[in-house]
């Protein structure tokens, strides 16, 4: 191979690489861009939902009518005052996600495509250099084969021409014919050499252009743009920071307005309105007169008196008892069914059935799951159009929903055939998948024959269980007193020990009893670890515990607490 062809073969390869490489590093830039402007996006809408729970609780505990003569006392009017600071609070994060949107992602939007329109018009003229190197070396080869066929030929003609002249039977018009031949062949040999001789130098002018002048500026003004590029980063990561320190000053003062109003507390105050609001303003009463009616009166009325005090408490203890007495487990006659599993022994069928429902719930959270994904898909469309349509997600949405109500109803309806098996009939406001955490801590107490009630002769139209209202109370007392009997009444009742503390990483409304509402981020006790049941039991102060979903938190267990939980687990399985 000619080396200037090899060399230069190698030198447009090298170059072919080369922008193949900056194609790709200039085109991951970009989409960093692009992936930054969405971070900071998602970050505005953190701020605009933390601003929007921050206005709805201080809207939430702002004072209503009947409450306004609390406004009089110190101690309220600091905590209304509070309310207002938080508004304001709420506004300086709503102005974060305003100039996160206005100063970083509308900025780095539009910089994007600019950036995108400047690269591909480099990579446009550095194509297009490349192909006219190419075509203008194609030309060159031409010139250059062209060259070697005339010399060729030339040769072919001078030799037949001698050998012409060398015979003595060829005629003199024969020879001066291949003569001319001969001289024509050089001829055209000669203009091809010149030829391939201009060109070459011509391509060789071109191809020192293109390699140290033409593709030289274009490589220049790509590493700009990435400069530039980099640069703009930089700069929207000083915003970014900015932003929040813009409004730290404000925030600062709203913290203050909130230590000073609960510095103008003044308990003194507040207790002489008490004192002038409900002082009566009538003498102390005089001594009472003692009245003697004899002493044989006075021992017949102290002795009726304690036999009737002995004979009422009897009768409250007695009632007392009674009130205690354990729900009776409920009989459900009903012939074998396979659904619900009747034909199994009481222990084997409560088994299946919690399985069952336990089942029922995990599709049930696949189904929301799927719910949700597709709301936020539907969300997504809404604001980028061009992305979908959103109507086109309405269907599946409403067989998502469809399916939900389904299988609520199923899992309804196990329920209802489990609270038949432990003796405990169901009610809307218990706490999801806590049936079998429940009936753990019940005694083992037979069934009663005087009750023939069964759970479907009290089932609602709307599928729910209700009671009478004794039962009601009977039925929720149950769970606290199967095991600690009289300890139900007394008020200083041990509370359940922590055994580690948790992180709400979401925001839980707890709307059905038993359950408590928790905001995100916020530290919480743990009470009672997860049982398999998605639910976890948590405390924020000696009044205030319940259950939250164990998907909704991080919970860190002490080392201690987690054997002492993994014994009392064992406990408790052996005594069901």
């Amino acid at each position: 191979m000619d080396p200037i062809k090899g060399e230069t073969l190698l030198k447009v390869q090298q170059l072919r690489d080369q922008f193949d490489n900056l194609e790709k590093h200039t085109q991951s830039g970009i989409d960093f861009v692009e992936k930054y402007t969405k971070f900071v996006k998602e970050r505005s809408e953190i701020e605009l939902n933390y601003a929007r729970q921050i206005r709805n609780l201080s809207k939430k505990y702002q004072p209503k009518k009947k409450e306004e003569d609390e406004n009089k006392y110190t101690w309220c009017r600091a905590f209304h005052s509070t309310l207002n600071e938080l508004n304001d609070y709420a506004g300086q994060h709503e102005l974060i996600a305003e100039n996160m949107m206005s100063q970083i992602i509308a900025e780095l939007t539009r910089y994007a495509q600019e950036i995108k329109t400047e690269r591909k018009s480099h990579f446009h003229d550095g194509r297009k250099a490349q192909q006219q190197i190419e075509a203008s070396w194609k030309q060159l080869e031409s010139c250059k084969r062209k060259f070697e066929r005339d010399c060729k030929e030339a040769d072919r003609a001078q030799q037949y021409f001698e050998k012409m002249d060398a015979d003595i039977n060829v005629t003199k018009a024969d020879v001066e014919k291949a003569r001319q031949q001969a001289q024509m062949r050089h001829q055209m040999a000669s203009d091809s050499k010149n030829e391939y001789s201009s060109y070459l130098q011509k391509f060789n002018q071109e191809q020192n252009e293109h390699y140290y002048t033409i593709i030289p500026n274009i490589f220049q003004k790509i590493q700009a743009m990435e400069e530039n590029r980099i640069e703009r980063m930089g700069e929207s990561l000083k915003t970014f920071a900015e932003v929040d320190r813009q409004i730290l000053p404000i925030i600062g003062k709203c913290l203050d307005g909130i230590t000073q109003v609960a510095e103008s507390i003044e308990p003194k105050n507040d207790s002489s309105q008490v004192i002038e609001s409900y002082k009566s303003g009538f003498e102390p009463p005089g001594d009472v007169e003692f009245e003697d009616y004899g002493q044989a009166m006075k021992r017949t009325v102290s002795e009726t008196s304690l036999t009737n005090s002995r004979s009422d408490n009897k009768a409250d203890r007695s009632s007392k008892g009674k009130s205690k007495t354990l729900w009776p487990f409920i009989k459900k006659n009903k012939g074998s069914n396979p659904e619900d599993f009747s034909h199994l022994p009481p222990e084997q069928r409560r088994k299946k059935l919690q399985a069952k429902i336990d089942d029922i719930n995990k599709d049930i959270q696949k189904e929301m799951d799927q719910r949700d994904a597709l709301t936020k898909m539907k969300e997504v469309y809404i604001k980028n159009p061009q992305m979908g349509d959103p109507n086109s997600v309405d269907p599946r949405l409403a067989e998502i929903a469809h399916n939900i109500e389904k299988l609520q109803a199923e899992a309804q309806k196990f329920e209802g055939w489990l609270a038949e098996v432990e003796g405990r009939m169901p009610t809307k406001s218990d706490p999801p998948r806590r049936l079998s955490a429940l009936y753990e801590t019940q005694n083992s107490t037979p069934p009663t024959t005087n009750n023939n009630n069964c759970a479907q002769d009290r089932e609602s139209p709307d599928g729910s269980y209700t009671e009478e209202p004794s039962s009601e109370v009977q039925s929720k007392v149950q769970p606290e007193t199967a095991e600690s009997g009289d300890e139900f009444d007394d008020p200083d009742e041990e509370m359940l020990p922590t055994i580690g503390t948790c992180k709400a990483l979401y925001q839980f409304e707890g709307v059905n009893e038993g359950t408590i509402s928790v905001t995100e981020g916020e530290l919480l006790y743990v009470i009672e670890e997860d049982k398999g049941d998605g639910w976890t039991r948590v405390r924020r102060n000696e009044e205030e515990e319940g259950y939250v979903p164990t998907s909704y938190v991080e919970v860190f267990l002490d080392s201690n607490a987690k054997d002492v939980f993994s014994w009392r687990s064992v406990y408790l399985s052996e005594d069901s």
